[in-house]
């Protein structure tokens, strides 16, 4: 792959300072160590992969994300296609919010995110919980 005069001295200046996302830094640091074009020596992908800390097929499709989609599309992030299942509904976290607005457990002063989940489960109103799950649910957002 080849960078303009242009594209170089951006990359250079995002790689030199400012404030840039961590990501989009790696990503110029690539383009710029894969460059063959005049200004440049071309880098093996060796090479990269031990300075940068990061895998041979990051390097792969950051280069193919730069030929088939352009200068910008591979210094950008793409945003996620993977598709999260919900484990939680209405019905679930009104047991949740019932169950922190009772007495907690003997011993216990107040309920703990921790203790909600795992009394959620003894309850047998969920399979499994994480605390963090607890934890979204209770939050209080406008």
């Amino acid at each position: 792959m080849t960078l303009t005069k242009q594209e170089r001295e951006e990359l250079l200046s995002i790689t030199k300072g400012g404030i840039h996302n961590s990501k989009k830094v790696i990503h110029a640091l690539i383009l710029l160590n894969c460059d063959v074009g005049k200004f440049s020596d071309k880098v093996s992908n060796e090479d990269i992969v031990k300075v940068l800390k990061i895998g041979d097929r990051t390097i792969d499709r950051i280069k193919k994300k730069f030929v088939e989609q352009g200068f910008e599309a591979a210094l950008s992030n793409s945003a996620t296609t993977r598709i999260y299942d919900k484990k939680t509904d209405g019905e679930l976290e009104a047991h949740l919010v019932a169950l922190s607005c009772s007495k907690p457990p003997k011993g216990f002063s107040r309920w703990s995110l921790r203790l909600l989940a795992d009394k959620m489960v003894e309850m047998q109103y969920i399979e499994s919980i994480s605390h963090e799950t607890v934890r979204t649910m209770l939050k209080k957002t406008n």
